[in-house]
């Protein structure tokens, strides 16, 4: 993903200082000199990292430490802080309030999935119980009107366009007369790109702006857009007033810190950022868990976040129990797999755990895995009620194996490939077995009450190092159960 190498490179600057036997002058400087680079080299603009480095200089001010203070906390700290300030405008951006008919409309250069990403943020808003509509002011694109009608079809959100008019203002003015009519309390406009920054297309702006008068203007920036970010995202900024940003195709391997440029530039919040083509590949941006994930701290309120969404409230006393008890069948692996594949990307889910960078996943990787958790579903599917809940794998004979392989439509290998992964999973939920169960049954609870000799056994011996080995893990738990979220590792900057 975008910024994976940046937040590896950072991690591993920071890493390397706390193996340093004294924290001292030069091993401050090669460690800012280290994170400088990375921040360069990911395309982030020049006097916007000067200035970071500067002011880690002034707040981490060695000889004015004290002894015995934390100066590797410090500086990890300071260094978290001025990724944050980097990424936050310090103003929120503007929120619709369901029931009150909100205009917004969407600006950016051609190419950079502004179309695709209006319907993603009418559908995140859909599932919250939003009334949304689309409108299509783009009449320059051949094609815009047939993308934004598909997208918005595929997604059941009511849309407005024209195939004989070509006045985008006049269309812009119907679309949102037509929705404000019809009680929508969310109107997206979706308005023209061009190829390069023309005087035409800042004008067409303003004036589907002044006819619309949106609540919110929307600036849409391709994360591979490198240094020129910072002056477009500028340009546009002084047509019409853009009030927050959304990064796009930040499942790319390109640098992506221009892109992050842009708050600087256009001095608003960037409120989602796109992680994929389809729909639901979107994410909300938080600025302190995004930088957490970002250096490999993990964000474990985002985490818990997307368990509830998977795992719901009267389901999870179920699954606890069962999780104490050790007995591993198929038809848990069945579900678990089910609630993976409701939670999006793996590697952004990954990301949210601490210690674990996404430079571990590799690219192509991810489909790869997800293409395996369906095939191995597929072959589950052929199983009988018996099967599936046993725990024991030596009722697996050869003749079942054959007839699940026929049933399935796949090869007997995939069966027996299948049952070791059932093998290896059951001995990590095995380890789990005697777990404090918390009274209320809840995933949030358990994560509070369970120790760090548990999660050593369960997590990947690569991921345990990263983390810092037992001594960091029992530190990590602490925090888990005395912060609401990931930033108390940094000293509780969630102030």
């Amino acid at each position: 993903m975008v910024l994976a190498q940046l937040g590896g490179s950072i991690s591993r600057a920071l890493q390397q200082m706390s193996n340093a036997t004294i924290i001292d002058e030069k091993v401050l400087n090669e460690c800012l000199n280290e994170i400088t680079r990375a921040l360069l080299q990911s395309d982030v603009q020049f006097k916007l990292v000067r200035d970071m480095q500067t002011n880690i200089k002034k707040i981490v001010n060695l000889d004015d430490l004290a002894a015995g203070h934390n100066k590797r906390k410090i500086i990890q700290q300071a260094v978290f802080n001025e990724l944050c300030k980097m990424l936050d405008p310090g103003k929120p951006s503007f929120i619709p309030k369901k029931g009150k008919t909100s205009v917004v409309m969407f600006v950016g250069l051609q190419g950079s999935g502004k179309t695709t990403t209006c319907t993603k943020y009418a559908y995140h808003y859909q599932k919250k119980g939003w009334k949304p509509a689309l409108v299509c002011a783009d009449t320059f694109r051949a094609g815009a009107f047939d993308q934004l009608k598909q997208n918005a079809t595929k997604a059941k959100i009511p849309f407005y366009g024209s195939y004989m008019e070509s006045d985008p203002v006049k269309i812009a003015e119907e679309g949102v007369e037509r929705f404000k009519k019809e009680n929508c309390d969310l109107i997206i406009v979706d308005t023209s790109g061009r190829h390069k920054q023309e005087a035409a297309l800042f004008e067409e702006m303003r004036q589907v702006s002044e006819a619309t008068k949106p609540d919110l203007v929307i600036f849409v920036m391709d994360s591979s857009i490198g240094q020129a970010a910072f002056d477009q995202a500028q340009a546009f900024k002084q047509s019409v007033a853009v009030g927050a940003v959304i990064v796009t195709k930040m499942d790319g391997h390109a640098k992506g810190g221009g892109a992050l440029s842009a708050v600087a530039a256009t001095k608003s919040p960037v409120i989602f950022i796109g992680t994929g083509e389809h729909m639901d590949e979107f994410e909300v941006f938080d600025v302190k868990p995004f930088v957490s994930r970002l250096l490999g701290m993990g964000d474990w309120s985002g985490f818990m976040d997307k368990i509830h969404e998977v795992v719901p409230m009267d389901q999870q006393p179920e699954l606890l129990q069962k999780l104490s008890e050790g007995n591993f069948t198929l038809r848990i692996m069945y579900e678990q797999f089910q609630n993976i594949l409701k939670m999006g990307p793996i590697s952004q889910v990954f990301s949210m755990l601490p210690g674990f960078s996404s430079e571990l996943m590799p690219k192509g990787r991810e489909k790869e895995s997800q293409a395996k958790i369906k095939r191995y579903m597929t072959m589950m599917d052929s199983m009988t009620e018996e099967e599936l809940d046993s725990s024991n794998p030596k009722m697996m004979n050869e003749s079942r194996m054959m007839r699940i392989a026929r049933g399935s439509g796949r090869h007997v290998r995939e069966v027996m490939e299948m049952m070791e992964e059932y093998k290896r999973l059951a001995k990590i939920w095995s380890k789990m077995k005697g777990l404090k169960i918390p009274k209320k049954g809840d995933m949030s609870a358990l994560s509070r009450n369970m120790n760090a000799q548990h999660m050593s056994k369960v997590l990947p011996p690569q991921m345990l190092k990263q983390i810092g080995g037992m001594g960091g893990l029992q530190n990590l738990m602490k925090q888990m159960g005395s912060s609401k979220d990931m930033m108390g590792m940094l000293g509780g900057m969630d102030k």
